[in-house]
């Protein structure tokens, strides 16, 4: 700023003020940076004091409830969501931010809570953010875990981007052909989906097949566990004999939306994947690996993404996370093998937890607001 200004090569006459060898011109350049120095402050500093909004948006059709967070200027206050307590402002005014929005996924069973401080990490950084409730697969409706709901996810996150744009509170808040999509877990099977990548029952059938032993909670999901005992053989021919059935499609799956314009995925379910479809996504890719991972195993699945695609972004590798790890605030109430899977790792930091969501951040910062 002082060289900028410090420009003038000649001495100024006696009684006169040197303003710089440009006289008015450069007067005019100096008020206009001051102009905008002082502008982007106030924006700063407006966006530094906004609440984090909350409201939901109802169910249409066969589409679930769809739940956003947004900038307010309304007071945070503590909300209680099951077992839950969020400092938010329900119903908050909504005031704009960066002007881009971004769609969470969740994973098999979930709910936006535990999605909730990258929820507001994103929105301390100006995003809208929709999480859309998906069918037959969420907290309280796990009828249809499995092919039949990841065929819909994708869609179900093109109809959240609608429902927002269709409301007045956000239509004027937010960009309609940037927009950011994040997924976890069968969140992340849907995430790179939307990036571009094409998959197939059928694949994770002969992945199973394969690699039963290895990635045995793929397979089956919470359904039981191998015990190293004598009924593991009896569990993996049932399996099987299962799996032949649900998993005999051989078509191919995919979706576009063009507005999703930067993805991540989030310890992504892959193994049903054609890796070639993911070898030069559409759209930059972001993943994040959990390197004690015991539900997704990472070789078949975040790191088989990895190998395939030298130009994706590797925003978090995190040696010591579990599957669940990153999930924050953490679900409470877990029992049985659901903990044992979504529980993080003994050696677990969970002070790596903000700064892999702050890497999420700058990633869509960096591929939406340009």
């Amino acid at each position: 700023m002082t060289a900028l200004l410090n420009t003038s090569a000649g001495r100024a006459r006696p009684g006169r003020t040197a303003v710089s060898v440009d006289g008015p011109r450069s007067f005019m350049m100096h008020f206009k940076l001051s102009t905008l120095i002082a502008l982007t402050l106030v924006l700063c500093s407006t966006l530094a004091s906004a609440s984090v909004g909350l409201t939901e948006l109802p169910a249409s059709g066969s589409d679930g409830p769809v739940t956003v967070f947004y900038p307010s200027s309304s007071a945070d206050a503590p909300v209680k969501r099951g077992p839950f307590t969020l400092n938010v402002a329900w119903q908050g005014q909504p005031m704009r931010g960066n002007g881009r929005l971004v769609v969470l996924s969740h994973g098999s069973g979930g709910s936006p809570w535990p999605h909730g401080d990258l929820a507001h990490a994103l929105v301390d950084a100006g995003f809208v953010v929709a999480l859309p409730e998906h069918q037959g697969d969420n907290w309280h409706d796990m009828s249809q875990v499995g092919p039949q709901t990841w065929k819909r996810r994708p869609a179900e996150v093109s109809h959240a981007i609608d429902a927002v744009l269709r409301d007045a509170r956000f239509a004027m808040l937010v960009a309609a052909e940037r927009v950011g999509m994040y997924g976890m877990s069968a969140g992340g099977h849907t995430a790179l989906t939307l990036a571009g990548g094409r998959w197939s029952p059928s694949l994770l059938l002969r992945h199973c097949e394969a690699h039963l032993a290895e990635d045995f909670q793929t397979c089956v999901g919470l359904s039981t566990q191998l015990r190293g005992n004598f009924f593991d053989g009896l569990k993996k021919t049932v399996a099987l004999f299962v799996l032949r059935r649900k998993l005999d499609d051989t078509a191919w799956y995919g979706h576009d939306d063009p507005r999703i314009r930067a993805v991540v995925a989030e310890v992504p379910l892959a193994a049903d994947f054609d890796m070639a479809s993911l070898a030069a996504p559409r759209v930059p890719l972001g993943l994040l690996r959990a390197g004690q991972d015991a539900w997704l195993a990472p070789r078949f699945h975040v790191g088989a993404v990895m190998a395939a695609c030298a130009s994706c972004d590797v925003l978090s590798d995190l040696p010591n996370a579990g599957h669940g790890s990153l999930l924050s605030p953490q679900p409470v109430g877990l029992n049985g093998l659901a903990a044992t899977l979504l529980s993080d790792p003994p050696d677990f930091d969970r002070a790596q937890v903000p700064v892999a969501h702050g890497k999420i951040v700058q990633f869509f910062r960096g591929h939406l607001l340009p």
